[in-house]
């Protein structure tokens, strides 16, 4: 069995805590797991009001160069944006990209521009800014659905007491990627199915775009982490 090193980057909303039952299926397999929490999200204490694109992207960037090989580097969600710049800033460290349910963008793209062109998705009418405008939630009454929807109660209420504000500039900052550096990593996508915050149609729409070798699918929610844990891990672990 090869033994990999993966680095993974939580999507909005959320933090490293959302891998709390995956890290250890995968460590089970033999793989090291790196879970770092992006400033001002999880329990990080960074102030948002400083946190952009490029500031997230450096970190992971600098994350991933910390390891002693190269690493799988895997996005949920939000986190595809992340992932894709800091492929572009530190190619050489990065083995392979794996989208999970996640923001595959082409150069100039926005998170915010896409998921407003996703009519399905619970999420873009449900997003409420803060009066500072420097980050949004989501309303209360979706995110069982938008989130959570296969998950247990006990997975919905550990997330519940511990999702915080999404800073806002990251999610409406154009993306800069090249062919030549972020272009030249082997990528991934994982579907999820069943997820009602990016759309299979808007999943599949991302890596038609952008293809992925292999696209796999799991028949989850937007949290396959909690929902299917084991599946996912064993997806990744055949990668």
């Amino acid at each position: 069995m090869t033994r990999s090193t993966f680095v993974l980057i939580a999507g909005a909303w959320h933090g490293a805590w959302c891998w709390q039952k995956l890290v250890p299926l995968l460590e089970a397999r033999g793989h090291r797991v790196r879970t770092p929490e992006l400033p001002a999200t999880g329990g990080d204490s960074s102030d948002p009001a400083g946190i952009t694109l490029d500031s997230w992207a450096h970190f992971v960037a600098e994350s991933c160069a910390a390891e002693r090989e190269p690493v799988i580097l895997l996005g949920h969600s939000r986190g595809g944006v992340v992932i894709s710049r800091a492929a572009e800033l530190f190619p050489e460290r990065v083995q392979r990209l794996v989208y999970l349910a996640a923001y595959l963008l082409p150069a100039g793209s926005s998170v915010a521009g896409s998921a407003r062109n996703d009519p399905e998705s619970l999420v873009p009418p449900n997003m409420v800014p803060a009066a500072s405008g420097i980050t949004c939630n989501l309303r209360d009454s979706v995110i069982r659905d938008a989130l959570f929807g296969l998950c247990d109660d006990s997975d919905y209420d550990f997330a519940m007491t511990r999702l915080r504000p999404e800073p806002l500039k990251p999610l409406v900052t154009p993306l800069r990627i090249t062919d030549a550096r972020f272009g030249r990593v082997p990528r991934t996508y994982i579907e999820c199915s069943q997820d009602r915050t990016i759309t299979l149609a808007a999943q599949r729409h991302m890596h038609a775009v952008l293809p992925c070798d292999p696209v796999l699918t799991l028949a989850a929610d937007h949290s396959p982490f909690f929902s299917q844990p084991r599946a996912l891990a064993q997806m990744l672990g055949g990668l």
